[in-house]
């Protein structure tokens, strides 16, 4: 998997840079024709052209994730603006060829590539902060059983290490406090490959210490166990160090939460694990069932066992345009973000507190969810 995502980053950069460096060349010509100009004026403006491309090298190679993507964005919109102003050069061209002038360029040679830069510093800089920046989500669920109010904060992909350390995650703990939650559930991701035994010992700590009605609940997610064997802690340890701080680890497991609530724990997709119905099946059906479940991928068979309410996260929602409507359409996931009901059951998935890699997000945000249970 990383051997062929690292394959596609490494051609995306060099067609990228290659792209990149004909368009600054054409600048530097002023817009004229490379194949008319004399080799030695081709040859120097190539090379003046490969100067921003240093720095845009040292750049992938620091921060290969976040470079790619403001690349390519960069590519897309300068692909617009040349295309953009083509046509209006073609329609302006067609009136002046009626009217038997001669044909001429409507806009500077510059333009295209100025406004695609601009675009792009824009766009981007937005993006990242809908990334870093944590939002408050809320959900009211009514339900038809005979409930005492409940109060869950929702967390997933904190990926600790990816946006905040583990004193910033130790922060959004702090604030989550203040809305005071009955439950806070931690459903998948918690942590990654990058992220230091360090930050993950002190993230650990702040879970222990945030003041909840029933507790804390953690269900793992695909990058818990971790892709690579570079980090310094193993998954065991995480388990450990979430127990220790009194935080209670569900791997197909189910435990009760007050008089009226069963808290349904799965391991995710990518372990062996067992199907929803059978850990639903021995369950007192007259009490409300949240189940955490990391990856929204078992919609069908959660909604068969009558689950109450399935929590997810896993699609960041969608991280960037158009990640999300891809992946419903091919079928990567029953839902990438937000609230869906199917029959007695609710589903919700969360886009995240915090990203993989990517330190971008458009058309979504990071986010901490609030669901209020109560009876109708």
């Amino acid at each position: 998997m990383f051997l062929a995502l690292f394959v596609v980053i490494i051609l995306l950069l060099l067609l990228g840079s290659y792209y990149l460096m004909t368009r600054f060349r054409s600048i530097v010509l002023k817009g004229e024709d490379p194949k008319k100009v004399s080799k030695e004026k081709r040859r120097k403006a190539t090379l003046i052209a490969l100067i921003p491309i240093l720095p845009i090298a040292i750049w992938c190679i620091l921060k290969p994730y976040m470079a790619v993507i403001a690349i390519l964005h960069l590519i897309i919109f300068w692909a617009i603006m040349e295309m953009l102003f083509s046509l209006i050069d073609m329609i302006r061209n067609r009136k002046l060829k009626d009217s038997g002038e001669k044909k001429k360029r409507t806009v500077p040679f510059w333009l295209p590539g100025v406004l695609a830069i601009l675009l792009c510093i824009v766009y981007m800089s937005i993006a990242y902060f809908l990334a870093h920046h944590v939002y408050e989500t809320r959900y009211e669920v009514k339900s038809s059983k005979t409930v005492s109010p409940l109060r869950v904060a929702l967390i997933a992909d904190s990926h600790i290490g990816a946006c905040f350390d583990g004193e910033g995650f130790a922060e959004h703990i702090r604030t989550i406090e203040t809305t005071h939650p009955d439950i806070l559930v931690i459903s998948g991701d918690y942590v990654d490959d990058d992220t230091k035994r360090k930050d993950m010992e002190i993230s650990c700590a702040a879970l222990g210490n945030i003041k909840t009605t029933y507790g804390v609940f953690y269900v793992p997610g695909n990058h818990d166990k971790g892709y690579s064997h570079y980090r310094d802690f193993s998954y065991e340890d995480l388990l450990a160090e979430l127990t220790k701080n009194n935080v209670k680890v569900l791997e197909d497991e189910v435990v009760e939460v007050g008089d009226d609530y069963y808290i349904v724990g799965r391991k995710d997709r990518s372990m062996p694990r067992k199907e929803i119905s059978e850990l639903i099946g021995p369950l007192d059906p007259s009490k409300y069932t949240i189940v955490l479940n990391h990856q929204p991928n078992d919609y069908k068979a959660e909604s068969a066992a009558n689950c109450d309410l399935v929590l997810s996260g896993h699609t960041h929602g969608g991280q960037m345009i158009p990640i999300g409507p891809i992946g419903e359409l091919i079928g990567a996931n029953d839902a990438t973000y937000g609230r869906k009901t199917i029959g007695n059951t609710t589903f919700i998935v969360t886009s995240g507190i915090a990203n993989w890699a990517i330190p971008y997000k458009t058309g979504t945000i990071a986010e901490y969810v609030l669901v209020d249970i109560s009876a109708s």
